[in-house]
């Protein structure tokens, strides 16, 4: 029965058009979903990782630091919709503050590295067939962009939602998008092989590559990063933080018992019965921030010895093939993480980078934040930090981007806050500061004045 469905899947790609390597990865999957693997990581099997390098501690001469970042590419990951937050395009298009989108910030901080270190710095978008058009739309605006005839952008794969109780590809007349999924952010490797542009790349002299995902505005380009990772020799590097009591979710990075080889371990792969493991942040102190680099030669080299499948372990997720309907055929998604890679390459590392490294935006309480006067974006497109994060915490009336931008118009004053919660339809004016501990509650919907100071 698997057996059919594995045919019926391939020859649902052949017909789409998904490059032959994105086949051979999904077959490889596929046999591992077969045989029954949930991709889970027992914690017996692993111990906490050693104490890695750190950032801080760093020093790069400045001219080696300036020859690697020119022989560096930025990869943005780009293909989320950002559907949990109520929008129907790319995420990057969100604004963020002061008028300006994740998009025009990242273009902002490539621009200014490139000025700064005088260096080439390409920069590329990881699309999916969802936010493929519209950011190519965006990125428009920016004709000062393009490196050596490179590619803006370019399209991660898809494949078919398989159902739960038979493994073949699932039919859904009523809205035949819903029947495809993407791999994962583990795809970015087989793109950028199978698309050619990893090969474009080395024969432009381009030896490295930062990947991370667009929403993460901390993760500009940083020359002392390239320069360090340069001199390392390591084909790999993962940009971890220390993990604090709201970091608990982030996947972390462990020592494999057997051979000793660093690995990634997610939410998804940690049994139920071993989530305090998981969750403990003494015990696994680190966490993963998807900020990483790569050697590309070696990627190239492994890649072609593989046959384009790098082999990277499966997530597999089950869901409902709409999601709007819990009645709809359960199916699985078959995934893998990016920041899994770190077990294929042998001498593989990291390094522990500042907070100020990782600034994502998943919730619109991370938003809040990012448009406060927490942050101040300077000429180079880089969030300062003027005060301590405080904890936020938003109810549903906040959930969706929409209601969010209704309710809090302007920025809050949040640099004397040390937390603040919100439970009902409160709307916020103009100045209003939050000092200290504060909790607001509303049974009704009901208004903060301007320059109300909350304490």
């Amino acid at each position: 029965m698997s057996t059919t469905g594995l045919q019926q899947a391939v020859a649902k790609m052949e017909a789409a058009g998904v490059m032959p390597a994105a086949i051979r990865t999904f077959q490889d999957q596929y046999a591992r979903l077969e045989q029954g693997a949930a991709g889970f990581i027992a914690e017996e099997t692993i111990e906490p990782m050693a104490e890695p390098v750190k950032l801080a501690d760093l020093e790069v001469d400045p001219e080696q630091a300036r020859e690697a970042l020119d022989r560096t590419v930025v990869v943005k990951l780009n293909g989320g919709l950002g559907t949990s937050m109520g929008l129907d395009k790319a995420k990057n298009l969100l604004e963020v503050r002061d008028g300006k989108t994740f998009l025009d910030i990242i273009v902002q901080q490539v621009l200014a590295a490139r000025a700064k270190h005088g260096v080439r710095l390409p920069l590329l978008f990881m699309n999916s067939f969802r936010t493929h058009d519209d950011t190519l739309e965006s990125l428009a605006e920016y004709p000062e962009l393009a490196v050596d005839g490179l590619p803006l952008a370019f399209v991660q794969n898809q494949e078919p939602k398989l159902r739960v109780d038979d493994l073949t590809p699932v039919e859904w007349p009523e809205d035949p998008s819903l029947e495809w999924c993407p791999p994962g952010h583990g795809d970015v490797y087989t793109a950028l092989y199978g698309s050619g542009i990893l090969e474009q790349l080395l024969q432009a002299g381009f030896e490295r590559m930062m990947v991370t995902n667009g929403d993460n505005l901390g993760a500009s380009p940083d020359a002392t990063m390239a320069g360090w990772f340069a001199a390392s020799g390591a084909p790999y590097a993962a940009e971890l933080c220390r993990r604090t009591v709201n970091d608990r979710k982030g996947g972390h990075l462990a020592a494999r018992r057997s051979d000793g080889q660093l690995i990634l371990r997610d939410t998804a792969q940690t049994l139920p019965e071993q989530m305090h493991f998981f969750t403990d942040t003494d015990h696994h102190p680190y966490f993963h921030t998807n900020n990483l680099w790569v050697d590309l030669r070696v990627l190239h080299r492994e890649m072609a010895q593989r046959d384009g499948v790098l082999g990277l372990p499966l997530i597999r997720n089950e869901k409902n093939v709409d999601p709007t309907r819990p009645d709809s055929p359960k199916v699985y998604q078959m995934e893998s993480a990016m920041g899994a890679a770190i077990e294929v390459f042998e001498g593989a590392t990291a390094i522990c980078v500042g907070r100020e490294r990782f600034l994502p935006v998943k919730t619109t309480n991370e938003l809040l934040l990012l448009r406060s006067d927490l942050y101040e974006l300077d000429e180079d497109g880089l969030l300062q930090a003027r005060a301590e994060t405080p904890r936020v915490e938003l109810d549903g009336h906040y959930k969706l981007v929409q209601d969010f931008s209704r309710l809090v118009p302007h920025p809050l004053g949040l640099r004397q806050a040390t937390s603040l919660r919100v439970n009902g339809e409160v709307s916020f004016g103009r100045d209003v500061q939050v000092v200290g501990d504060v909790q607001v509650s509303a049974a009704e919907p009901r208004m903060i004045e301007d320059g109300t100071v909350l304490a």
